[in-house]
């Protein structure tokens, strides 16, 4: 009788006492992960020093790839690899100082029995911070305990400290004093029914969420399991890629050139150039052009009342980025675009909503939202940001801590000082892009806005939500800020009330914010709250963060 072939498994290496293991989660573009190193190799030195400083020494997991030019997991692959043979009963550091895909190492981290730490720089270079937020949250999503540290300089005491609680310990906790949940808030019943009418109407009347290929750039944060979805009255409609390029070329000439002349009459601004690798062409933007129309049409064929275009995977081989069309499709004043054959105008009079990166939260965010305000009679029009980078204002504009919110190529221009007059085109950086495309850049106008944030964690959809102000800078400030981040992006001045700078990176469960601006501070109050209810009643567990402007506590909120 022949013998079985059984498996056999690597014996993972033991670590001695007071030894800590590192990883690097890295893009899945090599071009990305060479340029990035430099800034991935100072952290990586800066944190090996502050744990040395606790007693304890780093063991990195994987080695610098000699050939590939970096040292980061390039793939979900090689993260199950490495981790496969690694204990999993070790004290495990992620380590960040750039946009990271969390599923090269989430498998691994979800079979980790030990502490898990993530740490990032505080640098809006590349960024680390926005990559361990993704991360933070995939974590949260999966069920997985961690901690999680940032800071400007990694020999700061104060980082020290608390890095050498985690160390001895395996935990490390930050205060979330400005959390409050909602059931401690008092909605006033104007907004309270408001806000159920539009639930019930959603739970009645069903909506589709157009998803065209899901979990982009890592960000399994970003994927809504269907059963929570469903339980909202949102289905997903999910769409090819494939599709989207197909249409693309079928759109003609003519009708590109009449959205790109729209765009021209509207005031915005195309920097060209003569290199395709390098520069914007009129021909990027055209091909745009002609995804915005197909776009449109998609949605209306299959009933979409907001889709998602994965963005930076799959569509990048073939065509421009889709920025621009984002932008365009979020913002109400729009070029019009006809139903092929019958002449009628699609999503007439309105956006039609996009989440960027196909972030399924910031989906329902938006639309949930979009509805909200469209019964307030408010500005429509919402999109996520970037986490991307804060810093104290250089200028004296303000005392007030602001941070950078920026998105990655577009923003509605209804967002913008000047509105279209107020857009520039500029070339998606080619680290990313190799066939280029326009972005939507600009400065988000000041006002007062609600800032949100859907998550998953316990299996259950939450919503944390608050409230800030867009402020005024001088260009010299914005223009620093440009600089420290990717100028080619558009930029919001947010300055968050009642919520400190770490107390939104212990709490905020994601690398993306939704934002959308109100006419006036109690509009936006009203707004939030009236959005809180509908959500609750839902079934979405929601908190309120931070103060109203003025440092006014949401608990004190009267009938």
């Amino acid at each position: 009788m022949p013998a079985y072939t059984l498996p056999k498994l690597s014996k993972p290496r033991r670590l001695r006492a007071k030894q800590v293991l590192l990883v690097a989660s890295g893009d899945l573009r090599e071009s990305a992960n060479r340029v990035c190193w430099a800034a991935q190799a100072e952290l990586e030195a800066a944190l090996t020093a502050a744990v040395r400083e606790c007693g304890y020494e780093v063991v990195r997991a994987h080695s610098y790839n000699e050939q590939a030019g970096h040292g980061f997991l390039a793939s979900q692959a090689e993260g199950m690899r490495v981790f496969a043979d690694l204990d999993r009963g070790a004290k495990l550091i992620v380590a960040e100082a750039v946009w990271q895909y969390s599923h090269h190492v989430l498998a691994g981290l979800i079979a980790h029995r030990g502490p898990i730490l993530t740490v990032a720089n505080w640098s809006g270079q590349w960024p680390g911070l926005v990559g361990m937020l993704n991360l933070n949250g995939s974590l949260t999503k999966a069920g997985v305990k961690y901690s999680t540290l940032w800071a400007e300089d990694l020999s700061d005491p104060e980082f020290v400290r608390k890095l050498k609680t985690w160390l001895q310990t395996g935990k490390v906790t930050h205060r979330l004093t400005h959390v409050t949940p909602l059931t401690k808030v008092s909605i006033p019943a104007r907004e309270r029914k408001l806000g159920q009418a539009l639930a019930a109407q959603l739970l009645h009347d069903q909506a589709v969420m157009g998803v065209f290929d899901e979990g982009c750039m890592g960000m399994y944060n970003a994927i809504i399991p269907d059963h929570l979805l469903h339980a909202v009255g949102v289905h997903k409609e999910r769409l090819s890629q494939s599709a989207l390029y197909y249409a693309t070329t079928q759109v003609p000439d003519r009708e590109a050139e009449a959205v790109f002349d729209w765009l021209c009459r509207a005031g915005m601004q195309f920097k060209f150039g003569a290199s395709e690798e390098t520069d914007l062409t009129r021909q990027q933007v055209l091909t745009q052009c002609k995804m915005y129309v197909a776009a449109l049409r998609l949605a209306d064929e299959f009933g979409c009342h907001c889709i998602g275009i994965q963005y930076q995977q799959g569509l990048k081989d073939c065509l421009p980025a889709s920025d621009l069309v984002e932008g365009m499709l979020n913002n109400t004043e729009r070029p019009p675009v006809m139903a092929a054959g019958n002449g009628r105008v699609l999503y007439a009079g309105e956006p039609l909503p996009h989440f960027n990166e196909v972030d399924e939260c910031a989906g329902l965010d938006g639309l949930l939202t979009y509805r909200v305000h469209r019964a307030m009679g408010q500005p429509v029009e919402n999109t996520l940001h970037d986490v991307r980078w804060g810093d104290w204002d250089h200028s004296g504009t303000t005392d007030e801590y602001v941070w950078v919110f920026e998105i990655s190529g577009s923003v509605p221009p209804a967002h913008l000082v000047g509105g279209w007059a107020g857009a520039v085109g500029e070339r998606q950086p080619a680290m990313y892009f190799r066939l280029g495309g326009s972005t939507i850049k600009g400065v988000s106008r000041p006002g007062e806005i609600v800032w949100s944030r859907i998550y998953v964690e316990d299996d259950r959809l939450n919503l944390d939500v608050g409230r800030a102000g867009v402020v005024e800078l001088p260009p010299e400030e914005t223009r620093r800020r440009w600089e420290a981040t990717t100028s080619q992006w558009p930029i919001m001045h947010a300055v968050l009330y009642g919520v400190t700078r770490d107390q939104f990176m212990a709490k905020h469960k994601a690398n993306h914010v939704q934002v959308a601006y109100a006419h006036s501070a109690a509009d936006a109050d009203k707004a939030l709250l009236a959005k809180a209810a509908c959500t609750q009643a839902l079934g979405i567990k929601v908190n309120v963060c931070g103060t109203r402007r003025g440092g006014r506590p949401w608990a004190a909120a009267s009938h």
